[in-house]
C-alpha cells in the first residue's frame, strides 16, 4: 500500500468541489462564475493530487497538445464570458486528454456495489463497452 499525503487529500477535495461547481454551473444554465470557479478548483486539485511537475508534463505531452489547447482555451473562453462555447471546447479537450483513463474508470465503476449493477445492465453495458473500447470483456 502507499500512503496518501495531506496535500493529495486536499487535492481530492479541491477536484471534487471543482466538479461539483462545474455541474452546478451547467445545471444553472451555464453560470459563468460557477464554471470559472469549478475550472480553477479542478485544475488546482489535479495539481495537488499528482504534483505540479507531473501535471505540467501530463498537459504538455507532444501528442496531447491539441487537447490541452482546447481544454485551456475553453477555460479562457468561459472566463471571457462565453460559457456555452467555452464548455464545448473544454469538453472536447477533456475527452481527448482523459480518453486513455476512461476504460480504467469504467471498469472500476462496474465493481462498485450498487452502481456496478446498474452499469452491467444489457443496454448500458453495451454502450460502456464501446466507450471503453473493450469489445470482449469478461463478466464477473
Amino acid at each position: 500500500m502507499f500512503e496518501i499525503t495531506d496535500t493529495q487529500k486536499i487535492g481530492v477535495g479541491l477536484a471534487g468541489f471543482g466538479i461539483a461547481f462545474l455541474f452546478l454551473g451547467v445545471l444553472l444554465l451555464f453560470d459563468k462564475a460557477l464554471l470559472a470557479l469549478g475550472n480553477i478548483l479542478f485544475i488546482a486539485g489535479l495539481g495537488c493530487v499528482i504534483g505540479p511537475r507531473r501535471t505540467l508534463s501530463f498537459f504538455f505531452q507532444r501528442h496531447k497538445i491539441r487537447a490541452t489547447v482546447a481544454f485551456i482555451g475553453g477555460i479562457i473562453v468561459v472566463m471571457m464570458g462565453w460559457p456555452i462555447v467555452g464548455m464545448i471546447f473544454e469538453t472536447y479537450g477533456f475527452v481527448l486528454l482523459f480518453s486513455g483513463f476512461l476504460p480504467v474508470a469504467i471498469n472500476f465503476l462496474r465493481r462498485v456495489p450498487i452502481l456496478g449493477t446498474f452499469l452491467n445492465m444489457p443496454g448500458i453495458s453495451l454502450i460502456l463497452d464501446r466507450l471503453a473500447g473493450d469489445s470482449n470483456r469478461t463478466r464477473v
